[in-house]
């Protein structure tokens, strides 16, 4: 890894577990994830599945775990013991990083406390906006009233640790409404946010309503003004999406970042060691089917090769704070576009608008 993160906060090795829930209920107009709002009756023979599938890998020598995440799909809408019975089958290190996604909605006392006792240390809360008219052109089934709640549930709970989601680019979003969302958020003093650009995704209702595409100028003016904001309330930018206050960077995307191993566990979800990635196969039934015949749950694999493996950490390095060395850059110190880059020692990090283009750069590197 010669451009990517050393292990973070000093584990070894890191190794992640990523969990997919496909479960939602309701599907957001701009997701093209692997969820399912109809398949309630699979989920306690899909997280049994799950365990199955996990006390394969430790089997097979997948060594313990210093972060896990359950993504999905909404994961707080299992029961709260099942999904901890999961958690329970993945061998973990003592300070193992335990993040689950919740939305709002799903968000009690009791959910939270199941967690805490489970082991879980970390909460992401998909949010997306703190105005009803966002959110509603979102197709988002909450209100920022819960978001409140959730937020103050979750302190309640003794976690130190949570994470608030929030996309910019809805349509009839003006740059005040992005800034108000930002503020009410702010204000609930989260030690993570991310926020991300909406994008379109083939075969989704907003990719079919052309009205409700986001303007790239648009979603760079509210970049801007997030990056300001965040700055001020005292979260640092560490990777172009994720801002977070010192020692709450997430682990787990870390590992990702750094090009690191883990191993990806239920449907769709995806596995990398040592330059080999593969993923499961998509759909929760067909999952289900060949994890309860004793077969493996693959869909498809590819090697990285080492130059692509370069490449690849050089494109991952340059989305986070601390940049990569100057002499990995084929252009050289001396060519580096300043509004693009900014020098620190003999380290290149993007400046903001570098990170606006940092795709474009990425591909020119690429064919340099």
């Amino acid at each position: 890894m010669p451009f990517g993160v050393p292990g973070p906060f000093g584990v070894p090795d890191p190794f992640g577990v990523y969990v997919h829930i496909p479960f939602c209920a309701k599907r957001c107009d701009y997701c093209a994830f692997a969820t399912w709002t109809d398949r309630t009756h699979l989920v306690d023979d899909y997280l049994d599945a799950c365990r199955t599938e996990i006390g394969r890998a430790v089997a097979a020598g997948q060594p313990r775990a210093s972060s896990v995440f359950f993504g999905g799909g909404t994961p707080s809408l299992v029961p709260p013991d099942a999904l901890m019975a999961v958690l329970d089958a993945i061998p973990r290190t003592g300070d193992a990083e335990v993040t689950v996604e919740c939305n709002p909605d799903t968000v009690t006392a009791g959910l939270l406390a199941s967690y805490r006792a489970g082991g879980v240390n970390r909460i992401s809360l998909g949010v997306q906006s703190m105005l009803d008219t966002t959110l509603r052109s979102l197709g988002r089934t909450h209100d920022p009233a819960n978001v409140e709640r959730a937020v103050a549930l979750v302190r309640a709970a003794g976690f130190e640790t949570f994470n608030v989601d929030l996309i910019y680019g809805a349509a009839g979003e003006t740059l005040d409404d992005w800034r108000r969302s930002l503020d009410a958020v702010l204000a609930l003093a989260p030690p993570h946010l991310s926020a991300y650009a909406l994008t379109i995704e083939a075969g989704t209702p907003l990719a079919d309503d052309p009205d409700r595409h986001p303007d790239d100028d648009d979603q760079a003016d509210k970049y801007a003004l997030a990056d300001a904001a965040l700055l001020d309330a005292g979260l640092e930018n560490y990777e172009i999406s994720n801002w977070a206050r010192p020692g709450h960077e997430c682990r787990h995307n870390l590992l990702y970042w750094s090009q690191g191993d883990y191993r990806g566990i239920g449907c769709a979800a995806h596995s990398h060691e040592k330059g080999r990635r593969w993923w499961n196969v998509r759909t929760p039934d067909r999952y289900l089917d060949l994890i309860r015949s004793g077969g493996s749950a693959e869909g498809g694999s590819e090697e990285l090769d080492d130059e692509t493996r370069r490449f690849e950490a050089l494109e991952l390095a340059l989305r986070m704070r601390d940049g990569v060395p100057v002499d990995a850059l084929p252009v050289g110190d001396a060519a580096l576009p300043s509004e693009l880059f900014v020098t620190v020692g003999d380290r290149a990090r993007l400046t903001v608008p570098g990170r606006l283009v940092a795709n474009e750069i990425a591909v020119r590197l690429r064919t340099s």
